[in-house]
């Protein structure tokens, strides 16, 4: 057993078979704090990119698993409440009845797809809005307060977006979880539970790097009027997963309702 700061905590996140959530996954675990991971494993038709497998989720729980801690996985779909509250259910149960912190990490970006809309609102927004739902219902009864986390974007902060409607519903998603965090915050504040959201650069991780997506920065680059000059560096996935450990962790216990920006300046520079 990992004997660390978040020992005896348990973590839920979703989008945890690969890439921020599989790094989330990996530095809560090496912490101490034992895992509930969901990931869909299967592909959405409007995303251009290949998403997260079974085998991806697979290796995710090996990670933690060799880290000491213990994890309860589950292929669950973000958007289907009652699949997502199964789930939380099941590792609530296996950990003893806790939850303490939430990581709201899945997410798509089909930034060019003409009818992807409805799927990045669905998955991006809607999906966040499920997993707090389910996820604050057994935090409030163990009455141990918590932490949780929304993954939104810089994009959630900025009106960066392409003119096609999966990009402009990416963005509008992503500062969509700024209002469900707000909300939260104050809904949840008496209880001892933080809301916070994050708002990362360019991630490397498969949802970035891939050649459907660097194409699709690079023309919102040369396009964006003003912002043509500002570069987004790169960040890697473990660095995000250092800052949500801060957060959740009790060096963070004082900070409720902060858009936490992880850009290396870009925000502030555009």
């Amino acid at each position: 057993m990992t004997v660390g700061e978040l020992s005896g905590k348990v973590a839920f996140i979703t989008g945890a078979a690969r890439g921020q959530g599989r790094a989330h996954a990996v530095k809560l675990s090496s912490m101490g704090a034992d895992i509930i991971a969901v990931d869909l494993c299967d592909q959405i038709a409007s995303v251009p990119y290949p998403m997260a497998t079974a085998d991806d989720l697979a290796a995710t729980v090996k990670l933690v698993e060799d880290n000491g801690t213990r994890i309860v996985a589950h292929q669950a779909d973000v958007r289907d409440r009652a699949a997502l509250k199964t789930a939380v259910k099941a590792g609530v149960e296996e950990f003893g009845g806790r939850l303490d912190i939430v990581v709201a990490n899945a997410g798509i970006a089909p930034m060019a797809g003409e009818d992807a809309w409805q799927d990045v609102i669905d998955v991006n927004l809607t999906g966040v809005y499920h997993t707090i739902d389910v996820a604050m219902r057994p935090m409030i009864k163990a009455g141990n307060g918590g932490s949780i986390v929304l993954t939104s974007s810089v994009a959630g902060l900025v009106g960066l977006a392409a003119p096609q409607a999966g990009s402009i519903g990416y963005a509008a998603a992503k500062h969509g979880l700024v209002g469900l965090m707000r909300v939260y915050a104050n809904l949840l504040g008496s209880l001892n539970i933080r809301v916070n959201s994050i708002h990362p650069g360019a991630v490397r991780t498969p949802m970035v790097e891939n050649e459907f997506t660097r194409q699709w920065l690079a023309e919102m680059a040369e396009n964006a009027a003003g912002a043509s000059s500002v570069q987004m560096d790169t960040i890697e996935a473990e660095e995000i997963a250092d800052t949500v450990a801060w957060l959740v962790s009790d060096a963070g216990r004082h900070i409720s309702g902060v858009t936490l920006p992880i850009d290396a300046g870009y925000v502030n520079k555009r």
